[in-house]
């Protein structure tokens, strides 16, 4: 799956199934983790209504793009709100090799879904 693939995807999924019901706010603000954690509660929109039945290939394949050095942050960060919502030991699993080593940018952000994945899980 490319990252073009990735957004294919989700944009059939929203078209096909609607997204999740959705109300955030993100405050302007210089403190990087309040900034962090209000992206990653605005990224909750791009929940498609059924996150919960994403093939296993398809996690898999968004898991193969987080680790990629050319995938976009929106993407990551799209792909991780996904996976913290899918409660299967694939997705955390991904998660959690994520956030050995993740992306310096998207450090908080990994954490905010591994722990949301953890919960889930």
């Amino acid at each position: 799956m490319t990252e073009k693939q990735f957004w294919q995807f989700l944009k059939k999924s929203w078209k096909e199934k609607g997204r999740v019901p959705q109300v955030s706010c993100v405050i302007d603000i210089s403190d990087h983790k309040l900034k962090s954690s209000g992206e990653y509660t605005g990224g909750h929109a791009l929940l498609p209504q059924d996150y919960e039945k994403i093939p296993e290939n398809i996690i898999k394949q968004m898991g193969a793009l987080l680790f990629s050095k050319t995938t976009s942050h929106k993407a990551k960060e799209a792909i991780m709100v996904i996976l913290a919502h899918i409660s299967t030991k694939t997705a955390l699993s991904i998660l959690e090799k994520y956030n050995i080593c993740p992306d310096e940018e998207l450090k908080f952000f990994a954490q905010i879904a591994l722990d949301e994945c953890r919960m889930w899980n």
